[in-house]
């Protein structure tokens, strides 16, 4: 075989594999498209809860109950009264942070009403801002949507009922006006002196 004859055989036969591998490349199919990965959730995403579950202690006698308050409502535990203004959860698929606005005060023994917290409580961390009492302590435990408690009726209901529980206001008596004696009707009747002047004509 000559030269000539020998450069043309391996030329078809190179150009012969580049139509092959030309035509798998084409019937290979296309990939498909990555499926777009699902967004987390922003951080600042936050549940709000109408309903906040406290835990209570009585120091002396070591008792612990827990009590569920709705949103703006006050109850009373002990000497303390308890009102959250929100309740905030976070997501499932975040980190668990829980944490609400409350207000306590205390009813001290003269009977008067003094606020002894202000602030944010944290169920993850019920010792970073505690409330101060000798007697009793009180936490958060968690936010809820639903409770065993029946909800409260609203602001008005609630001042409505709150001044049907108050006794009604006593009317003044009217100042006692002081008995005038009357005249006692069996007393005899002042008769007038009789002025017939007698006769004096003596009697022959």
């Amino acid at each position: 075989m000559s030269f000539s004859n020998r450069i043309s055989t391996g030329g078809l036969a190179l150009a012969a594999s580049l139509a092959l591998s030309t035509a798998a490349f084409a019937a290979s199919p296309e990939p498909a498209p990555a499926a777009p990965a699902p967004a987390a959730p922003a951080g600042s995403d936050r549940v709000t809860n109408p309903i906040a579950e406290f835990a209570g202690i009585d120091k002396i006698t070591g008792r612990i109950i827990t009590f569920d308050v709705y949103i703006d409502e006050t109850v009373q535990f002990g000497a303390l009264q308890v009102t959250p203004r929100v309740c905030y959860s976070r997501p499932q698929t975040e980190e668990p942070k829980t944490d609400s606005f409350v207000e306590v005060d205390e009813i001290t023994l003269d009977r008067k009403i003094r606020r002894i917290f202000t602030g944010w409580m944290f169920a993850e961390s019920p010792g970073l801002n505690a409330v101060e009492h000798a007697v009793y302590d009180v936490w958060l435990k968690e936010c809820k949507q639903k409770s065993d408690v029946p909800a409260p009726d609203g602001a008005k209901a609630d001042a409505t009922k709150a001044d049907a529980s108050k006794p009604a206001a006593a009317k003044p008596k009217p100042a006692a006006t002081p008995d005038v004696a009357q005249p006692d009707a069996t007393e005899p009747a002042i008769t007038e002196p009789d002025t017939t002047e007698p006769d004096t004509t003596e009697a022959n």
